[in-house]
């Protein structure tokens, strides 16, 4: 039971692994988790805010939004083609403002 107190070296030897243990969970919490937490917030806001006309970048695929759905987008790329594909497999938006699409 005194090893558990702590008295003396005894006491140094259980502490200090704890003391180690949580100090990688604050540097992992503060350097992993943290920013990526925020990273997969800005592209959930980024994927909910699409709309008809916006061209996006899905697996390397460039084309205009042509019909948003609940979990899925139709994309209509620049030869006329349209394909269903995932929001989660959006990387990249841009305003249908700021590029065109040759349709």
């Amino acid at each position: 039971m005194n090893f558990i107190l702590g008295d003396g070296a005894a006491g140094a030897t259980i502490s200090q692994p704890i003391i180690m243990i949580a100090i990688f969970v604050l540097i992992s919490y503060f350097v992993l988790w943290r920013p990526d937490k925020k990273r997969r917030a800005k592209m959930k806001k980024l994927r909910d805010s699409i709309k008809k006309g916006d061209v996006v970048i899905a697996m390397g695929i460039r084309a205009t939004i042509d019909q948003v759905k609940d979990r899925t987008v139709i994309l209509k790329q620049c030869d006329g083609s349209k394909m269903e594909m995932l929001k989660a497999a959006i990387s990249e938006v841009e305003s249908s403002m700021n590029a065109t699409v040759a349709d």
